[in-house]
């Protein structure tokens, strides 16, 4: 769809009447009324008016685009008016508005317009095409301005050893400013030979992103934005933050600002987001995808799992009689209340773990395949239960059944993208609500019932094995996770124990907790605590700076906060990985021996309440901790 085919002659109006900026508002809604593009004028202009309230649509230059997503509007349009006298309109530059382009837009359409749109911003910055605009002498002929310039190529080449710059822009609606900005930024650049390449975050998605590599090459960075953008990519650069009205009203001063040598140079407290411009290893893009289902996971299961917890600990703390301990959790009113808010929390588990495995591999239109692939590995299938025979339970596959659901939804949206792309453009918007979910949720679900007999055999077995682990083998197991849990604080190995501890609490849930959850979670605090033994027993190895991070530690420790040790384990990951993990391994081993049980997936001591041994416990993680102490402190070089 180009601009062209936007602009309507019937709701041109090359002679506005109107003085104000509500006036002519009133007069342009009245023509696309009039012309059956909108369905109710007064939601329309609530409409343009609460855009207006965000930041003028002045743009400066006597051009204005007030615009706006909404219900009441049948089609894409955009109503050009022109007026001769100028309206006040609050503009930018604070001069009369002359050129007016209203923005009319579907609450559902897709992002075709939305590109169109992009172009308009950009043309009306071009040399003598405002010039042109307002000696049109009729809507055709307008028409045909655009249509000529859509036909034109605007590229030009500039010097491969010129200056090299970066800029992001970026406004609040993503349909006018951001694409202004962008205009303005690249025609400076090029009156002064400098190279710059310039992403745009607006409505239809980020456009023309900057690389790693981009970044890397460029002098320095200007950000024209007015919400927020990915920064963490740009730490190290000289940096100019400014709102997207300094992009279009002041892109000489920025482009001097961000070529200067006293540019400030950015730091940014954010982790970097992954990149996705280069290719990884699959171990490396599997790790990636898990990770991004189990972190949006996380909360889900910690905020459920402490409150069921609460649920078991309310009743435990009132008493239940012994013929009514299968109510255990549930006996009391005030207990059954905190266990069905938990079970609601934690019945989002699998289908958050699987939905955002498939959105981190095929982004949103792989949310909805993954959230189905997790709720059926989370209900099973009951292909039983069909006419009058009701007699077969469901069969679910658990954590493991969502964990590869979650790999082939991604895996099946990947492949209709792939066989969808040459459709038309036209057909975006159908694609992104009809094709994609509706094919992507039935072979996701006829997928999932070949795979989720086979994973409810594994799950099912794993957790009969789990449960019946005692003596040697939980101590074996239980030393293996604490040990694990050392080795990399946080990185993969570490990240992979903890999900293993948490993919067991919703089958030990009713058993009173995950005895592998509790080796996990001692494990995981051993390496900060070891730390503050041996800043305390060790002072004269330790300068003054680490022994105040040796306080620190006690309460990262205490917290189930392992990064707290990194520090340590990277300045002498020789000395210190081993001896963290001689304590960790003995911990999760004593904690496997004694068979003790914790319901919380995190929390440390501020859910030691919620192990079914809370002394012995904390006892078990006092002896890692100064065992890994003793070992750091004593091998470690005195500074």
């Amino acid at each position: 769809m180009k601009i062209s085919e936007l602009l309507l002659p019937d709701v041109m109006l090359l002679d506005l009447k109107a003085t104000t900026k509500q006036a002519a508002f009133d007069e342009m809604i009245d023509q696309l009324y009039a012309a059956d593009r909108i369905t109710d004028k007064q939601e329309f202009l609530k409409g343009i008016l609460a855009r207006e309230a965000q930041t003028t649509t002045g743009l400066g230059d006597g051009i204005a685009m007030p615009h706006a997503k909404n219900n009441a509007v049948k089609q894409p349009t955009v109503a050009f008016a022109r007026s001769k006298n100028g309206v006040d309109y609050d503009a930018m530059d604070g001069q009369p508005v002359h050129l007016l382009f209203m923005i009319a837009v579907p609450a559902n359409a897709n992002n075709t317009h939305l590109e169109a749109l992009a172009s308009l911003s950009r043309y009306l910055l071009q040399d003598g095409f405002m010039d042109k605009l307002k000696q049109a002498e009729t809507p055709a002929k307008v028409v045909s301005l655009f249509t000529a310039q859509e036909s034109e190529s605007t590229e030009v080449v500039v010097d491969d050893d010129a200056p090299y710059l970066v800029a992001v822009t970026a406004c609040t609606t993503g349909i006018a400013h951001t694409y202004m900005a962008e205009e303005a930024l690249k025609k400076h650049a090029e009156k002064l030979g400098i190279r710059i390449k310039v992403e745009t975050n607006g409505a239809s998605g980020v456009g023309n992103k900057l690389t790693d590599a981009d970044i890397a090459h460029a002098q320095g960075v200007i950000i024209a934005a007015d919400k927020k953008v990915d920064m963490a990519r740009f730490d190290g650069k000289p940096l100019i933050n400014r709102p997207v009205a300094d992009g279009i009203r002041k892109p000489d001063e920025l482009i001097d600002l961000a070529l200067r040598q006293t540019a400030p140079i950015y730091h940014s407290n954010e982790p970097r987001q992954q990149s996705t411009e280069a290719p990884q290893s699959i171990g490396k893009a599997f790790y990636r995808h898990l990770m991004s289902g189990v972190s949006s996971m996380l909360p889900f299961v910690i905020g459920g799992g402490i409150a069921i917890a609460f649920a078991f600990l309310i009743d435990q703390s009132l008493g239940v009689p012994n013929s009514a301990l299968s109510s255990l959790g549930t006996y009391h009113p005030i207990a059954a209340f905190f266990k069905q808010i938990g079970g609601a929390a934690f019945g989002f588990m699998l289908p958050v773990l699987a939905g955002y495995i498939a959105y981190s591999i095929a982004e949103k239109p792989g949310l909805v395949a993954g959230f189905v692939a997790g709720a059926l590995s989370a209900n099973g299938y009951n292909l039983y239960n069909v006419g009058l025979n009701a007699n077969h339970a469901p069969i679910p596959s658990g954590f493991l059944g969502a964990l590869v659901g979650g790999f082939l939804a991604g895996g099946i949206m990947l492949l209709l993208k792939k066989l969808f792309q040459k459709l038309p453009k036209s057909l975006d918007g159908i694609k992104s609500i009809l094709f994609y979910p509706v094919l992507g949720v039935l072979l996701t679900g006829f997928a999932m019932l070949l795979i989720n007999i086979p994973m409810s055999a594994i799950n099912t077995g794993l957790n009969n094995f789990l449960s019946g682990l005692d003596g040697t083998n939980a101590v074996l197991l239980g030393a293996i996770l604490g040990g694990m849990m050392s080795i990399d604080m946080g990185g993969p190995i570490n990240k992979a124990a903890y999900v293993f501890g948490t993919g067991t609490l919703a089958a030990t849930v009713a058993s009173g907790g995950s005895v592998i959850m509790a080796a996990v979670m001692a494990g995981g605090m051993v390496p900060p605590l070891a730390v503050f033994v041996a800043t305390l027993l060790f002072k004269h190895k330790f300068d003054q700076q680490e022994r105040q991070a040796g306080l620190t530690n006690i309460v990262m420790g205490l917290s189930f906060i392992t990064e707290g040790a990194i520090p340590f384990a990277a300045a002498d990951p020789v000395r210190a990985i081993p001896s963290f993990m001689v304590g960790s391994v003995l911990s999760g081993g004593l904690v496997g021996f004694a068979g003790i049980k914790l319901l919380a997936p995190h929390g440390g001591i501020f859910v030691i309440a919620l192990t079914s041994s809370p002394l012995l416990y904390l006892f078990f993680i006092a002896i890692g901790a100064v065992v890994s102490g003793v070992v750091y402190g004593f091998f470690k070089k005195a500074v």
